[in-house]
């Protein structure tokens, strides 16, 4: 029986699940069986979920392949569609069980358009148009990587293949390179900073407490394994060394490689690198061996948990000089609010209820684009009494992108939520 098209649905069993949660291996896997059968790929468009999950289509000029994926259940379900009777599915539906690494599968073939069901439209000669010319098909991609919170997430087109990938010993550790935001690491799916928005981030976790402190010497950061926070510091001409306590090696050989314009501050004489737990590092560092410390963490799970504890924020309050700072990430006051008040409140217990300041900064490709930070004080400065002149002395001198003297200040100036929230923690 002859037909327009032969459409096989196939449900995968037993498949490789780290394949399934991988947008771009899934990519090359499900290009691969439409190019064995001998297909004319023109797009191919995959959306990779977290916490697991992959969907993509795979258009051919001969219909398509499309594929949904389950890791948590190491099942895949996919239809292969072909037109006409030179694309066999069949060749699609082996390449593909071959690369899944199926354990067992269950097809089913179903012809789409029977000819003895069609009517006649017209004879051969309304198909035929010599004179019109032979178009070859450009092939496209859409690779998408998603980063999900609880009730949003954000969606990044990238090139499809990942220029970095390797699970540590603490995270998985991925750099992509993303068409609106550049190259772009992430740890267990979370984006961590991109090459077009991380002087947001960087500017403002350091200068505000470096102008506040003035000529600072010693400067401690707590994770920052990129090197971007380390770069800001080196700006001053006052400091003699800015130590780096990153827990994860395969962070900073990622970022040397793919990163080189954020990490460019490990090749500095004044930074010196530290791998190991932060938590150990601060507990057993000397008292008051440092002007600021600076909280440069992902979020409160997995290896940075202790990072958001009291005793930790004790042992930073011990290791700074009179007058010293400390600034913490304190996430996302519309998405994490637990961990916002939190920090303020614990770091009021430990550096006194006037002496913590807590500020916004806004970074396009973290979770709502509206971040915090907590600055602690051991001293009575304030940083809305700095002087606007010297701010933006500073701010043109380095050709900051992000950070001058009105968002110095504006930054400390609390949306009305924000207020409420670190109130109801008192």
């Amino acid at each position: 029986m002859k037909s327009v098209g032969r459409h096989v649905l196939v449900e995968y069993y037993g498949c490789d699940a780290e394949l399934l949660g991988d947008a771009s291996l899934l990519e090359r896997a499900v290009v691969k069986a439409a190019k064995d059968a001998g297909a004319t790929v023109l797009n191919s468009t995959f959306h990779q979920f977290a916490p697991v999950g992959t969907s993509g289509v795979v258009v051919i000029q001969e219909s398509h392949l499309a594929i949904h994926t389950w890791p948590e259940f190491k099942y895949a379900a996919v239809d292969l569609f072909t037109c006409g009777d030179m694309i066999d599915p069949w060749v699609s539906f082996n390449s593909l069980k071959e690369s899944l690494k199926s354990e067992f599968s269950s097809p089913m073939e179903m012809l789409r358009g029977q000819f003895e069901l069609l009517p006649e439209v017209g004879g051969e000669e309304m198909w035929e148009h010599e004179d019109a010319p032979e178009i070859p098909p450009k092939y496209t991609r859409n690779v998408w990587f998603t980063e999900y919170e609880e009730d949003h997430g954000l969606s990044l087109r990238h090139k499809g293949d990942k220029l970095f990938d390797r699970q540590s010993e603490f995270q998985r550790v991925t750099v992509l390179d993303t068409y609106k935001f550049g190259k772009m690491l992430t740890l267990d799916g979370a984006i961590m900073t991109t090459e077009n928005d991380e002087y947001v981030y960087h500017e403002m976790i350091i200068h505000p407490a470096v102008q506040l402190v003035g000529s600072p010497k010693r400067i401690l950061i707590v994770g920052g394994g990129d090197g971007g926070a380390a770069r800001e510091c080196l700006r001053y001409p006052t400091l003699e060394e800015v130590v780096v306590a990153e827990i994860d090696d395969v962070v900073v050989e990622a970022s040397k490689e793919f990163l080189p314009t954020i990490a460019s501050s490990f090749a500095d004489p004044k930074t010196t690198l530290k791998i190991g737990d932060g938590i150990k590092y601060v507990a057993e560092a000397d008292s008051e061996s440092f002007d600021i410390v600076i909280v440069d963490s992902t979020d409160p799970v997995g290896p940075a948990e202790g990072l958001f504890s009291y005793d930790f924020y004790r042992h930073c309050h011990r290791l700074l000089r009179a007058g010293g700072v400390m600034v913490v990430q304190s996430e996302s006051p519309r998405y994490n609010e637990e961990a916002f008040a939190g920090v303020h409140k614990c770091n009021q217990e430990i550096f006194g209820a006037d002496r913590v300041f807590p500020y916004l900064a806004y970074v396009p490709t973290y979770p709502t684009g509206m971040w915090s930070f907590s600055m602690a004080v051991k001293g009575d400065a304030k940083p809305r009494d700095l002087a606007a002149d010297a701010l933006d002395a500073f701010a043109e001198s380095h050709d900051l992108k992000y950070y001058n003297s009105d968002v110095h200040h504006a930054a400390f100036a609390l949306p009305t939520f924000a207020r409420k929230l670190l109130k109801s923690a008192q």
